[in-house]
């Protein structure tokens, strides 16, 4: 539990970090998962904790981005379910699994998501030549989601990754689906504890990382936007990079 005025402030500024790097990549679970370890919360606590706190955050990037979503409204109504029953049955992996069930197999994950999203462009344009078909891409979708409402650091790269692959549209409007999903799976994640798991809930620390994950998600969106295609393939390559070697260590 939070403690001191200190600890308050590192949270919300965590959350902060958290929405503004979610928006433009997804990883900023790697920023306030340990800050709420480090404030003294369980391991299970702050993991429901961060999905709740993050979750207002991810709404406030996706609005930021309601520009690129114009005329994507057929594509989010096909990936919604898929997103919708993987954050649900990763939420009820946290309370049934232990901790370190992941442990091995996320930074796999994650260093698939980096190759796929710095090789995605070159690898669709020979899946297009080739009439490659994109139904694959539902089940990506449910998986990632399933990853999301487990734990979800760095499920926006993956995310990436297989829009990159399987969608044929501008690097800034992957990303804006992106958001959308990702809000999506922290709001699953987060009902499912609510019912299920309220108990576990530190809701002062849930409260201060969706203030601040909130203004870092229109600060995300603001940047985010900005960044050429080239920049923010790079950023989010060594955003999950980053996330790799923090897994490892």
């Amino acid at each position: 539990m939070i403690g001191s005025v200190g600890e308050a402030v590192a949270v919300f500024l965590a959350g902060i970090a958290a929405g503004c790097i979610n928006t433009i990549v997804g990883s900023g679970t790697l920023i306030t998962f340990p800050v709420l370890l480090a404030v003294g919360l369980p391991p299970v606590t702050a993991n429901v904790s961060n999905s709740l706190g993050l979750f207002p955050g991810s709404l406030s990037g996706s609005w930021g981005y309601r520009r690129e979503l114009a005329g994507q409204g057929r594509r989010l109504r096909w990936l919604i379910p898929a997103t919708t029953l993987g954050g649900i049955a990763g939420a009820l992996l946290v309370l049934l699994l232990p901790a370190s069930a992941f442990g091995e197999v996320v930074p796999v994950l994650i260093g698939l998501g980096v190759l796929l999203v710095a090789f995605g462009p070159m690898i669709s344009r020979r899946l297009r030549l080739h009439g490659g078909s994109n139904r694959w891409v539902w089940p990506a979708v449910l998986g990632t989601g399933v990853y999301g409402g487990y734990f979800g650091a760095a499920q926006g790269v993956i995310l990436m990754a297989v829009f990159g692959l399987g969608v044929d549209d501008t690097l800034q409007r992957q990303n804006a689906l992106k958001n959308v999903l990702s809000a999506l799976v922290n709001f699953v994640a987060a009902v499912v504890f609510i019912i299920v798991a309220v108990d576990r809930v530190d809701w002062r620390a849930a409260g201060l990382l969706a203030v601040g994950a909130v203004i870092g998600g229109q600060v995300g969106a603001t940047v985010g936007r900005r960044l050429s295609p080239i920049v923010l393939r790079a950023v989010i390559i060594i955003v999950g990079t980053i996330a790799i070697v923090a897994f490892v260590r």
